[in-house]
């Protein structure tokens, strides 16, 4: 049996962290690494639902992990707090 990994920042405090979830913001943190997108750019490259990817990042946002810039279509990236990983 695999174990999976996720992203050391997709765990939420004070949030309920199921399977689902823990892999959709994984998907997303990972994307959000490497390039600054709108929300519909997330859903094409992860394979996410357009609802999916937004119900998340405004989670990520409430943490401080995102931002948001612009207007609509907001440009999401990684705050300074969200691009650092933890350590094990």
């Amino acid at each position: 049996m695999v174990k999976e990994v996720y992203h050391p920042n997709a765990y939420l405090t004070d949030f309920r962290n199921v399977k689902p979830g823990l892999r959709a913001r994984t998907c997303m943190l990972k994307t959000l690494e490497r390039i600054s997108a709108d929300a519909k750019t997330i859903a094409e490259h992860t394979g996410l639902k357009y609802w999916v990817i937004m119900h998340h990042l405004k989670l990520l946002e409430e943490k401080g992990l995102v931002q948001r810039k612009g207007h609509r279509p907001s440009v999401w990236k990684l705050t300074g707090f969200g691009q650092k990983r933890l350590q094990w």
